[in-house]
Order: C-alpha cells, then structure tokens, then sequence
C-alpha cells in the first residue's frame, strides 16, 4: 500500500531579522515568493495529496493548497495546520517555507525512511555539524564542549506518523511556546526520532545574506555554477 501523506507548510514568520518590511514567506527570491519554491517542490512528491500552508493574517495561500491562520508560535501554526488536514492521511510533512531550495528528492528520502522501519515516530533532514560548539548558559563562559561527531544540524522537512505528532502537540503549553522544531515534541513525548543526513544546499533564510545566496542558486547563477556550488 503506497504512502500518503498532507504536507504543512509553516510560512507566518515575520521576517524582521531578514529586514524584508513584510512577512518572510512572501519576499521575493529569483523572481516568486520563497513560499511558492517550497510548494512546488511539495508538489513533485506523489505521496503529498494536500499542501496546507499556515499564513500570517491578510495574505493568501498558494492555488491548490489551503491556507490557515498562523499562530502566535511555532506549534499553533502546525496545530492549525495539521486541524485542517483530511483525517484519513497518517503521514504527516512538516516544511518551513524560510527553506526554499527543498527539493522532492529530499521530501522523499524522509518519507521513505519513515516507511522503512515501523519502530520510528520522525525522520527528519539534518546535517552533520562541521564547526566544533561550545554550550554556553550565559553567553559568556563555556560550560562544556560536545563531542562534534554527536552533532548534527537539524533542517525541514521532517516527517511523522500523525498519531505521534498530534500527541507530542499535546503538551504543556510553555513547552510548545519554546519549542524550535516540532521534532523535539516528539522526543519529549517519548518518540523515536530518525536522522535523514542530508548535505546538499537546503538552509534557512534568516539574514540578507542568506537570501543574496539562495536568489543566485535559485536562478541558476553562472558564478556560482563555475565555481561548483
């Protein structure tokens, strides 16, 4: 039996780091909003049979998908989200829209490896960390120095069995408040969480930087094709 699965889209971020002067999903990057790139990849995937994209108030979700009223956080986004999805899908794609270069190959890879083994709650995209990191509590003195091959950069998508998602976004509100990925829901409410390593460009736009280098890949910049990136 073939997988099939909703995909949510969490696009009502506000965007003040990037400076856009408007909510982030809707910055232009190579010519369409950074929602529209992360859609049209969602798109490719034979599994997704429904997009939902949480929206900040005032804007419209993409043709073909259906939009919800983003949440003051993280977790109400996907909580509205994921209230809108059709109840027979058990797979569920949680993507950030601040990550345009998704590719279908990658929605597939974690949606596959959820598939391949029925012990997992969530595989999610992550990379291994190449920087060594300090923990640091105040932002002054280093409290410790985590072994670096321990560590891995955590990305969207990642994919969950719907009955494990619905129940990690049943805990205490102030543990949804601070939570950064939705992801570690599932580890505190006792999941099994599934690395899908996964190298190849798929960063968050958080800086303007960051968009000066995904508008160059997303158009196909001959610099940067010269250069091998």
């Amino acid at each position: 039996m073939s997988t099939t699965a909703v995909a949510l889209v969490v696009a009502a971020g506000r965007g003040e780091r990037l400076g856009s002067g408007g909510p982030k999903a809707f910055t232009a990057v190579a010519g369409r909003p950074m929602l529209d790139w992360s859609v049209e990849a969602l798109r490719k995937v034979a599994a997704v049979k429904q997009i939902i994209v949480a929206l900040p108030e005032g804007f419209e979700a993409p043709p073909g998908t259906v939009g919800v009223a983003g949440g003051a956080v993280r977790s109400q986004s996907v909580l509205n989200a994921l209230a809108a999805a059709d109840p027979g899908t058990d797979v569920v794609v949680v993507h950030d829209a601040a990550r345009p270069l998704v590719s279908a190959e990658l929605i597939e890879a974690c949606i596959a490896a959820l598939d391949q083994d029925g012990s997992w709650d969530a595989a999610i995209a992550a990379a291994p960390v190449k920087d060594t990191v300090k923990r640091s509590a105040d932002g002054v003195g280093v409290l410790e120095t985590p072994p670096r091959s321990e560590l891995w950069a955590v990305q969207t998508p990642q994919v969950f069995r719907r009955e494990a998602l619905e129940s990690a976004l049943g805990r205490p509100e102030a543990e949804l408040a601070a939570a950064s990925d939705d992801a570690m829901l599932v580890e505190a409410d006792g999941g099994r969480v599934r690395l899908v390593h996964w190298e190849s460009e798929n960063f968050k736009i958080t800086t303007a930087a960051d968009l000066a280098l995904a508008e160059q890949l997303l158009s196909g910049s001959p610099a940067l094709k010269a250069a091998g990136v």
